[in-house]
């Protein structure tokens, strides 16, 4: 694998094809709509950002957005924070999915593989069904607008109709994955004063039964005015414990269904920050944001259709989850895997690759990093399995290495899209990432979204080329959050993405606006090695590390010297076999310095037993950081998102030894 940064891959779509795209389709129609001509993506999204209300309009029509009263214009307020989207429009974003679901209720729409249950697949009608049994379980546990509904669930047909069922009442959806423990969960929902829970048992992640009944009961002694729900996962025969509803008796009538209209801005979902720099953010988006940054996402940017059998593979706890169902929308099949992918192996029958080719899909979303754990080890996915069907593979959670990439199209198919994306949990979306019509260059992002003003800035607020700059937004976007649930007056709204420049979001990104006007997200812009002033993106290491034989995980930090020196640069090693330390430093450093430069090469190297990432692949730099300068330790770093939790306190003391 010796693909270099910025390799074309694939090329552009020429211009006579953009009509076999749904966003050339759409396009095509803004220009006889506004007069307007477009021979390049780029032309195009310079128009969507100069032309929001006309872009936004442009969505709402094309996707003929089902509303029971007419909005009175696209942008009211056009402020950040606190734009007025579509003001007077009342709709429910679960009716739109009811309507996808109608126009395919013969078809095979969820198609379920889980190691707890085994393999099970429902059509349209059956979704439909069960969305509209947990409705009216809903209503006879008393829920209705603005109540708040938590799913203590995996990734399984129950979760995806419960999330829409709470919607068509106006209620609010949260969902925290089972793999969280009791703490994590409280730490997130009593924020939210819940009204009803719906939780499994338990489940089975490769091999091992993992029981939830205990956290189950803590959660519940922690909260005792909300009322909870079993549905039996783990042992399909357990017994349901005393004042809890068993799944049986919640779903056991049915009424017609019916939508709430609300308004635009009206509560549908609340996501959760990581918790790893602090108490969780409980961050509120609404019906109509996410309902038109979703279609513009998956219809457009990824050009999903009824046509895909799409595979998302994520706990229900990350806002790829939350953009995955969104995919019915437009009519797509899903597969939804419970799970742990490397069972029995990397290359076994649970290996995602083993999925795609079982299940017949044609399109991936997955991480990064579990793209490069694939390249890294040698696997031959495209020869293992027939993956002839696949059409594009998105992935997101860390920078898409060159080589990686390079690994995508020798290995898996030459003839897909390959779409890295950055943005997050905060818009339900992204900020860069792939189109239908540009071209594939490795180790990059190939563009902005449309209708999204994002750009590269330096300390002085002015665009930056060729360096990294702070990812900012300049417009709104409909799925900026509505709010954060409990923050008085946007205080912490406004903390986290407007304390730099007012009026404009910082998202905390270093991004790099490349010379082939593709776009490289480097680091978070706090955890960046600043050395001497000179500005070291993490993505620069790990993009030479992540491929080592040697090294099985890597992290880097960087601790400044008050005093204005060089700080010292510690990389963080976790040894893939037995290895002699001392000659392994000695051959990194050189490596280091080779590869990248002098200032790259770290002070120190720690070896130690693993890297702290969350259950995602996201390595934790800032809270580590964080924890070894003895800042905020309580909040810190929540221990529930991590994989190895056992091994923090002896990282953080073997990072004390060594920062002085």
């Amino acid at each position: 694998m010796s693909t270099t940064l910025g390799t074309e891959l694939r090329p552009a779509l020429p211009r006579d094809l953009w009509n076999t795209t749904e966003m050339g389709r759409f396009l095509e129609q803004v220009e006889a709509q506004h007069g307007v001509h477009f021979d390049t993506y780029d032309q195009a999204w310079a128009w969507s950002v100069a032309n929001l209300e006309d872009f936004w309009q442009s969505i709402w029509d094309h996707f003929e957005i089902i509303s029971h009263a007419p909005h009175t214009a696209v942008l009211g307020k056009k402020t950040m924070p606190g734009a007025e989207w579509f003001p007077g429009a009342r709709l429910n974003f679960a009716e739109h999915i009811h309507r996808a679901l109608v126009t395919h209720a013969d078809a095979p729409i969820l198609i379920n593989r889980s190691q707890t249950t085994g393999s099970s697949e429902w059509t349209g009608q059956r979704l439909l069904d069960e969305i509209a049994a947990q409705r009216t379980g809903l209503i006879a546990q008393g829920i209705g607008e603005g109540d708040r509904v938590v799913g203590y669930l995996p990734n399984i047909p129950q979760t995806v109709a419960l999330y829409f069922a709470t919607a068509s009442l106006g209620a609010i959806w949260c969902s925290v994955p089972p793999e969280m423990g009791p703490q994590s969960v409280l730490d997130r929902i009593e924020q939210l004063e819940p009204s009803l829970m719906i939780a499994i048992d338990g489940y089975k992640w490769g091999a091992k039964e993992v029981s939830r009944i205990e956290e189950l009961s803590r959660i519940r002694a922690a909260l005792p005015a909300m009322k909870v729900v079993l549905l039996p996962y783990l042992d399909q025969n357990r017994e349901t414990p005393a004042a809890v509803t068993s799944y049986a008796e919640f779903t056991k009538n049915t009424a017609p269904m019916e939508f709430v209209p609300v308004a635009f801005e009206h509560p549908l979902v609340i996501l959760f920050s990581s918790g790893t720099t602090g108490k969780p953010k409980a961050i509120v988006h609404c019906h109509g944001g996410l309902l038109l940054e979703h279609y513009k996402d998956i219809a457009l940017q990824f050009d999903i259709s009824d046509r895909d059998r799409t595979f998302w593979y994520s706990t229900t706890g990350w806002m790829v989850w939350t953009l995955s169902v969104s995919s019915l929308l437009v009519g797509a099949a899903m597969v939804i895997m419970d799970g742990d992918p490397g069972w029995p192996a990397l290359d076994g029958e649970w290996s995602q690759w083993a999925v795609l080719a079982e299940t017949k899909s044609t399109y991936l979303t997955t991480g990064s990093a579990y793209l490069a754990v694939c390249a890294h080890s040698g696997l031959t996915p495209g020869k293992t399995w027939d993956l002839s069907r696949l059409r594009e593979i998105q992935c997101s959670g860390s920078p898409l290495a060159a080589d990686v990439a390079g690994w995508v199209y020798a290995e898996v198919n030459s003839d897909l899209v390959l779409a890295p994306a950055s943005g997050g949990t905060d818009i339900c979306s992204g900020f860069v990432c792939g189109s239908p019509l540009s071209p594939v260059n490795a180790g990059e992002m190939a563009v902005r979204p449309l209708g999204a003003a994002v750009y590269s800035w330096g300390p002085d607020g002015q665009e930056v080329s060729g360096e990294p700059g702070e990812l900012v937004c300049v417009a709104p976007l409909p799925s900026m959050p509505a709010f954060f649930w409990g923050d008085k007056d946007f205080e912490r709204y406004s903390a986290s993405y407007f304390d730099t420049w007012p009026g404009i979001w910082r998202h905390g990104d270093w991004l790099i606006h490349t010379e082939r006007n593709t776009w490289a997200i480097t680091g978070r812009s706090d955890a960046t090695l600043n050395r001497g002033g000179v500005r070291l993106g993490t993505a620069e290491f790990y993009a030479i590390l992540d491929p080592r034989p040697e090294l099985k995980d890597t992290l880097v930090l960087h601790f400044e010297d008050p005093d204005g020196g060089m700080g010292v640069l510690a990389l963080l090693a976790v040894a893939a076999g037995d290895l002699d330390a001392a000659a392994a430093e000695k051959e990194l450093k050189t490596f280091i310095r080779t590869e990248l430069s002098p200032r790259h090469v770290p002070d120190v190297i720690v070896w130690v037993p693993s890297v702290p990432r969350t259950a995602t692949g996201k390595r934790l730099e800032i809270p580590l950081k964080r924890l070894v300068q003895g800042i905020d330790t309580g909040n810190t770093i929540d221990r529930g998102v991590l994989v190895h939790p056992e091994d923090l306190d002896g990282i953080v003391a073997a990072l004390k030894d060594v920062v002085k």
